[in-house]
């Protein structure tokens, strides 16, 4: 039942997008508070109570700025977007699941076993390609990939991290770049050169410090003996590389054209996807599994997100405004007559002070993207982008409290100082610092 409601939540906020009806926009509002509540109920202990006191937090701050009960219901409306982004996003990997590409993969990585230096280029590639449309799910796929291997955990947490991390910066099926662009008016169109060339630089970056830093410390993995890939698990990642450039192609293409926001672009291809896939290749019964596991498993264990994600909107959008928010304005004007480097440092150090402590980065980014302003602070709003998404990628690999962080943690058994800090944090410090240039360059 709860599925079937969070699920009805997230298709009636794309037909309100739509039809913009006033009544509507009351009763989506009103479901989304009823999916918060339930999934309140189902979420972890501590992320309960972080939801409960950035949503009651944001609910009095709202109230206490006149707005009173349109207020914060245009708080959780402003949510649901990156919800129905988090609830629907999984829907696109049914296709490959079932196509059985996944298999091919792990063959590919299996034969780089014995080259420590390729394996990382295999997993932090392999990463790099899926993780935009499978978000978390790409670490949880590759971890029962190479599971039985017994890797070392410092490849692991190295691998995982660098990997991950550069979706954050372009994926438009990621929460990082579809609320910022968002909030900012960016076009993803105008956004897509600038994210996609800083995440093919996360990624050259990390495996070129893994190469001196596995010289210095030579790794010895056992291996089994190669097996060579067929022709059909050869089309399989030939076909998967397409895949992935095909459906961003076609959102691009669909923004142009209608002029639409991404993430609601996203969400329709979530859903379609899916459906063509079964209409022309005719497999609808051997579909059929995955769709019950998507609506009893996926969509059932989504209640972390919901919670965080929807009290952290509401706190950043309550925060808007606020004389706190200002004042943050006025310091960040202030550094930006004096040098570009201060204010995008001041930034990035705002934002990984905020959630190294447990606030979550729609809150901390999330605000700031709806307060501040690209020329105010003498830069463009691309640019402006850039420097909130390296916090944000940041922030989620180095804070223990973040879902990446606490997920590679539980896989390679290591505390989240260990995989944020010590295992990449040279790795971080290294593209916060390059970044900064890079982006001032752009700007």
């Amino acid at each position: 039942m709860r599925s079937y409601l969070i699920l009805g939540m997230c298709i009636l906020f794309l037909f309100q997008y739509f039809v913009q009806i006033d009544w509507l926009q009351v009763v989506v509002v009103s479901l989304s508070l009823v999916a918060f509540l339930f999934s309140a109920r189902h979420a972890s202990p501590m992320i309960r109570l972080l939801g409960i006191i950035m949503m009651s937090a944001g609910m009095v701050i709202q109230w206490n700025k006149g707005t009173g009960i349109n207020g914060i219901g245009d708080g959780i409306f402003l949510t649901l977007p990156l919800i129905s982004l988090i609830v629907l996003v999984p829907l696109i990997s049914i296709p490959l699941k079932h196509g059985g590409w996944f298999r091919s993969i792990s063959l590919f990585l299996h034969n780089l076993m014995h080259q420590p230096r390729k394996l990382y280029a295999g997993i932090t590639g392999t990463l790099f390609l899926v993780t935009p449309i499978l978000n978390l799910g790409s670490i949880r796929i590759m971890n029962d990939f190479l599971e039985d291997l017994k890797l070392p955990s410092t490849l692991s947490a190295k691998g995982y991290i660098v990997g991950f991390s550069t979706a954050t910066i372009w994926s438009p099926y990621f929460a990082s770049v579809s609320l910022i662009l968002y909030y900012l008016n960016v076009p993803f169109k105008e956004f897509l050169f600038y994210g996609f060339g800083f995440s093919l630089f996360m990624l050259l970056t990390g495996n070129v410090m893994f190469y001196f830093w596995e010289k210095r410390h030579p790794l010895q993995i056992a291996h089994s003996s190669k097996v060579p890939l067929e022709k059909e698990q050869r089309s399989h990642l030939f076909k998967l590389v397409l895949f992935v450039t095909s459906l961003m192609s076609t959102c691009l293409l669909i923004e142009h054209i209608t002029g639409w926001s991404m993430i609601v672009i996203v969400c329709l291809m979530s859903l379609l996807i899916p459906f063509l896939f079964g209409l022309f290749s005719r497999v609808w019964k051997g579909m059929l599994p995955f769709l019950k596991d998507y609506r009893d498993r996926t969509v059932s264990m989504v209640n972390n997100e919901i919670v965080l994600f929807m009290s952290a909107g509401m706190l950043a959008f309550a925060l808007k405004g606020t004389e706190a928010m200002n004042g943050v304005s006025l310091f960040l004007n202030g550094l930006a007559s004096q040098s570009f480097f201060l204010v995008a440092a001041a930034i990035i150090l705002i934002v990984f002070s905020l959630t190294y402590v447990g606030i979550h980065q729609i809150a901390v980014v999330g605000a700031l993207a709806m307060q501040l302003n690209g020329p105010d602070l003498g830069m463009s709003n691309n640019a402006l982008a850039m420097i909130l998404l390296l916090s944000w990628a940041i922030s989620t690999a180095v804070s223990p409290f973040s879902g990446l962080n606490l997920m590679v943690s539980r896989f390679v058994r290591l505390s989240g100082n260990q995989v944020g800090l010590r295992m990449n944090g040279i790795y971080l410090l290294a593209i916060t610092f390059i970044g900064i240039a890079i982006i001032s360059f752009i700007q």
